[in-house]
């Protein structure tokens, strides 16, 4: 057998998450793509893939890492331009490298790299729509139309740098042995210059390990901090003290992204 690690780049729009969900699922998945394009390449002789991070459905990628294992030898350029030609627009192979049997794509890795992208504009840019979230002025909570205060987000960001447990900030998940995390990076970050005249943030956090919705939940609540729904010691205590009761819902799928993975 030969080896393959993969960076790939996908707009998770059109599918439901990157996990193959069987043969009895209808939908679409950036795995189940992927593996029929092997499939095709290989003809139908027995060929797998491992993934770095399995993003949720409707979240992009721009770093996602995979490692392909397939049964003959062939250049990793010309597999590379292989695949591309067989997979659909929004999916592309932007790196291709022969690896090890030893490769572990996810447990090799030493910390993952998320955006999240939001737009705090009242009007909604139809362009950028399925890929930036836009932030509502007001909510039911907070009917008083008011723009994010981008500063006061930026302060709580420092306190989800660290380890912490990050069990309120995550779906339960009874197979997860800790629901500890660490956080290496978490900022919020002005889109310069603004395409189409919008404005455009994204929360950029870097952590050695994520768990289920994490930075959608994490996302969340700085936006409802942003709007004055939630204050600081509001975020500290559900660090400090972790409740099955969420600070906010997640948020929407559409503005995350997988920057990068590093190894």
């Amino acid at each position: 057998m030969y080896y393959h690690k993969l960076i790939i780049s996908y707009k998770g729009t059109n599918y439901f998450g990157w996990q193959d969900l069987g043969i009895n699922q209808q939908k679409l998945t950036i795995q189940a793509t992927i593996q029929q394009v092997l499939n095709k390449i290989c003809k139908f002789q027995s060929c797998t893939i491992s993934v770095a991070s399995r993003t949720d459905a409707g979240v992009h990628a721009q770093g996602q890492v995979i490692k392909i294992t397939i049964p003959f030898k062939i250049a990793s350029d010309k597999l590379q331009l292989g695949m591309n030609s067989l997979l659909p627009d929004d999916i592309r192979i932007l790196q291709c490298h022969s690896c090890s049997t030893e490769f572990n794509a996810n447990k090799d890795s030493t910390s993952k790299e998320y955006h999240y992208y939001f737009c705090p504009d009242k009007i909604h840019n139809p362009v950028f729509h399925d890929i930036v979230t836009q932030i509502p002025f007001t909510t039911k909570s907070s009917p008083i139309e008011r723009l994010l205060d981008i500063g006061f987000m930026q302060q709580a960001c420092k306190l989800f740098i660290g380890t912490h447990d990050f069990y309120g900030f995550s779906k339960r998940d009874t197979n997860m042995t800790s629901t500890f995390r660490t956080i290496l990076n978490c900022e919020i970050i002005e889109v310069k210059p603004s395409p189409f005249g919008n404005k455009v943030y994204y929360l950029k956090i870097i952590g050695e390990g994520f768990l289920r919705y994490m930075v959608r939940y994490i996302s969340s609540a700085l936006f409802a901090l942003g709007r004055y729904e939630l204050s600081l010691n509001n975020i500290s205590e559900a660090l400090a003290y972790p409740k099955d009761k969420k600070l906010s819902s997640k948020a929407q799928s559409r503005g995350l992204h997988l920057i990068e993975i590093f190894y």
